[in-house]
């Protein structure tokens, strides 16, 4: 079976130039950017109109609204990566894919791969744009590292539920209240606040809350949380198999 490097060569560019023809994946992969700028210029002067008009101090929610545009970075990667399977799905890639070197769980591990090593870098990014926060970049890649596994849980979620791409963008759009529980969270005291460890976006919301607060039992919760993820991650994986044999 071709290395992964190898694939990504092969199939990259093929990627590249389907996400270039599609107006709204080209504008799923720039929101991110646009976000962390709208943050940067945005908070702050919302922070001073509040204080001024109602004495209200948003600054002590800073991290807490950083956590959700952190949350926002794979979760647009992993939309992408859902709507290009989605489409091979249509033109029955997969079965072309078995009279290749290529076997279906290689091309898995390239389509899981790239929205998390994309995300990588584009959070870091993010946190730093936006500037809403002060974390070292060992930290900051740290919490963007918890949040990289969203990326193929959202992509293979879309893949695995959704027969057309208006399906996945309604699927998307429910899968939205996914987010809230995790928000929510940052209002009840621990160790109640666990209780939302259910959803898997709690993990990388949590720990970047932890990381930003120099908690020393964040590293705790990165191993936890990627242990949850990758269990999310295996189930859907077989649940996709399931049905693009059918």
């Amino acid at each position: 079976m071709p290395g992964l490097a190898t694939v990504i060569r092969a199939l990259g560019p093929i990627d590249v130039k389907s996400v270039g023809r599609d107006s709204m994946l080209r504008w799923l992969i720039g929101m991110p950017v646009v976000f962390a700028l709208a943050f940067r210029w945005g908070i702050p002067g919302l922070d001073s109109w509040l204080g001024e008009r109602y004495g209200f101090d948003l600054a002590p929610y800073y991290p807490l609204l950083m956590s959700f545009l952190v949350l926002m970075v794979p979760t647009l990667m992993g939309s992408v990566v859902g709507f290009l399977l989605l489409d091979e799905r249509d033109d029955h890639t997969f079965s072309a894919i078995q009279v290749t070197p290529l076997t279906v769980e290689g091309y898995l591990a390239y389509r899981i791969a790239v929205p998390m090593v994309v995300s990588l870098p584009v959070m870091v990014a993010s946190i730093a744009i936006a500037d809403l926060v002060t974390m070292e970049p060992g930290l900051a890649l740290a919490a963007a590292t918890q949040a990289t596994p969203v990326a193929p849980l959202y992509a293979l979620f879309v893949a695995s539920f959704a027969s057309n791409k208006v399906q996945g963008f309604a699927l998307l759009k429910g899968a939205g209240i996914l987010t809230w529980p995790p928000l929510i969270a940052w209002f009840v005291s621990s160790p109640w606040q666990v209780a939302f460890g259910v959803d898997p976006l709690y993990w990388p919301v949590k720990l970047f809350w932890m990381l930003e607060a120099g908690d020393p039992g964040a590293w705790l919760y990165f191993l936890a949380g990627l242990t949850y993820q990758s269990l999310m991650v295996a189930m859907l994986i077989r649940r996709f198999k399931t049905v693009i044999s059918r």
